[in-house]
């Protein structure tokens, strides 16, 4: 089970069902306009929070099955602009899955992930890390060199100890899972997730 840990601070676009609704319908529309299919405008109008920078993953999925994962670990653009580009990066541009199909749109479930800003993890070695880390509650960002990968804090759904945590990070980055050196650098954050229909959710214990 997830340890209890403290709330760190969110980023923009935090709790809110209104503001997960519009996320939410901003992503969809994006992807319709992509695909050439009309939908009507998202709810609310440009709300002044979604001109305020934010970073986001857009995850798209088909019957529970992942369809396509796409966004920014760094907050360098509006909000509402990050979601609306990484959910057309996530229906076409997932090197994983093909191009989402115009037929596909309706079944698609579209959820938004708002990152809170990256905290530096100083860790003495794999060890000191793997006791560091708030299983269930961090997404974590790896560096090493030029390489740079990240698990989004619902990883830990499938891969729920540090250990296999950390080693299925580094192959993403390309890296051996037991590799392990001076030149790794970690940084974790929280996310507040909006799921296309449901109530919005800290990843928190």
């Amino acid at each position: 089970m997830p340890v209890d840990a403290p709330q760190r601070p969110q980023g923009p676009g935090g709790p809110g069902l209104n503001r997960g609704d519009l996320l939410v319908a901003l992503a969809r529309e994006a992807i319709a306009g992509a695909l050439d299919v009309p939908v009507p405008d998202p709810p609310g109008g440009e709300e002044a929070w979604l001109g305020e920078r934010g970073a986001t993953f857009v995850t798209l999925t088909v019957d529970g099955a992942l369809r396509g994962c796409i966004g920014s670990v760094e907050a360098c653009r509006p909000l509402g602009d990050d979601v609306r580009a990484n959910a057309v990066a996530a229906a076409l541009r997932d090197p994983r899955f093909p191009p989402l199909a115009r037929h596909e749109l309706d079944r698609i479930r579209i959820g938004v992930s708002v990152l809170s800003p990256l905290e530096p993890l100083p860790c003495t070695d794999e060890a000191d890390a793997w006791r560091r880390l708030l299983r269930g509650v961090d997404g974590v960002v790896l560096e090493v060199g030029r390489r740079r990968a990240t698990f989004l804090p619902q990883v830990w759904e499938q891969l729920p100890t540090p250990e296999a945590f950390l080693g299925a990070l580094k192959h993403k980055a390309g890296l051996p899972e037991d590799f392990w050196g001076p030149e790794v650098r970690l940084y974790r954050y929280t996310v507040t997730k909006y799921d296309e229909g449901a109530e919005p959710r800290r990843e928190v214990a």
